[in-house]
């Protein structure tokens, strides 16, 4: 099984067990997925670009340990600003886009 359909599972598992259409709960699970989803992010594209977290933190004008939090998925402090200087930082563009909820088979 695909790392993307377990983490997909996940999903469904919590929102069955712990939103329960809840809007509020809903809202927490939807806000901690994006947070992990930032962070597998910028830890990709850094491990992509064969770089050490202090490398990256060096490039984007920052500290490694900076680098760190982002890439944590507990951390919850993301900025556009930031992910624009990383993507910048690796030759990248940072694409945005706002999905509809039943694509992700939320109500």
């Amino acid at each position: 099984m695909s790392d993307q359909k377990r983490r997909t599972n996940a999903a469904k598992i919590l929102r069955r067990r712990y939103a329960r259409d809840d809007p509020d709960r809903e809202a927490a699970i939807q806000e901690e997925r994006v947070n992990a989803d930032v962070a597998q992010l910028i830890y990709d594209l850094r491990t992509e670009a064969k770089l050490t977290q202090s490398q990256l933190a060096e490039l984007v004008g920052t500290t490694q340990s900076a680098i760190s939090r982002l890439e944590d998925t507990d951390y919850d402090g993301h900025s556009l600003s930031m992910l624009r200087k990383i993507a910048r930082a690796l030759n990248r563009r940072l694409l945005i886009s706002v999905a509809s909820r039943e694509r992700e088979g939320a109500k």
